[in-house]
């Protein structure tokens, strides 16, 4: 049995659990607070840093990368044409290099200041850093998601998907940051057809369902956030 410690707007987190439903694995999953810094989760992961996966009682493997390359080198050959990071090396570096772009840069630039600010502040103590969101931060962020958005254009101009003619950890990585501010209404789709197409795509697959399902108390999603077709 896997279990997976995350929280649920954290898009590293749902990367994971993105990859996990491709694989067709349903993990236990436990929600953290990572301000809390919760003893038990802080030995399992002494950065305090969600995701975290734990299978079968083995060791904890922390950090979407870590976790993205075990769970190729466990069951990657097993998924045939469906292989989510390429067999040959450049292909692989490909992706790699993209995963680095999504959960590094677009994470650093833009999903880091929506999900502070307008999720996590919500439910941190003051002392924490609670409170009122930073509105320069998520001008900052509104900002930033544009060039991003352009690049995943730029990807697609030529592809089916962002690392080539097929679904990657490339696509996932990005979906997950994507998921996250199109739930806070922070994506100017009308301004880039091809991803708004290719986030069509893969927002309908069975694996996205349950990301899809996630609800911040208090805060409803913007209204086409569960939409396939919008």
């Amino acid at each position: 049995m896997a279990t997976l410690y995350h929280a649920s707007f954290c898009p590293q987190s749902r990367f994971v659990r993105l990859i996990l439903g491709e694989l067709g694995i349903s993990p236990n999953l436990v929600e953290e607070r990572i301000w809390e810094r919760r003893r038990a989760f802080l030995e399992l992961n002494p950065a305090g840093t969600t995701p975290v996966l734990v299978e079968n009682e083995g060791i904890p493997l922390p950090g979407a990368g870590v976790i993205a390359e075990y769970l190729d080198e466990t069951r990657g050959l097993g998924m045939g044409d469906r292989r989510l990071l390429p067999d040959q090396p450049a292909d692989r570096a490909d992706v790699r290099r993209l995963l680095d772009w999504f959960n590094g840069k677009m994470f650093d630039e833009v999903t880091s200041y929506l999900m502070t600010e307008k999720i996590n502040k919500r439910f941190m103590p003051l002392e924490q850093g609670g409170g009122a969101p930073d509105m320069a931060a998520i001008r900052a962020a509104r900002t930033n998601i544009r060039y991003h958005l352009s690049y995943s254009d730029y990807l697609l101009a030529d592809r089916n998907w962002l690392a080539g003619e097929r679904l990657t950890y490339a696509d996932l990585a990005a979906a997950a940051q994507l998921s996250v501010a199109d739930y806070l209404g922070d994506v100017p789709w009308s301004s880039h057809e091809a991803t708004k197409h290719w986030y069509q795509k893969i927002k309908s697959r069975p694996s996205f369902r349950p990301l899809l399902a996630d609800r911040v108390p208090g805060m409803d999603p913007t209204l086409h956030y569960a939409d396939l077709d919008f």
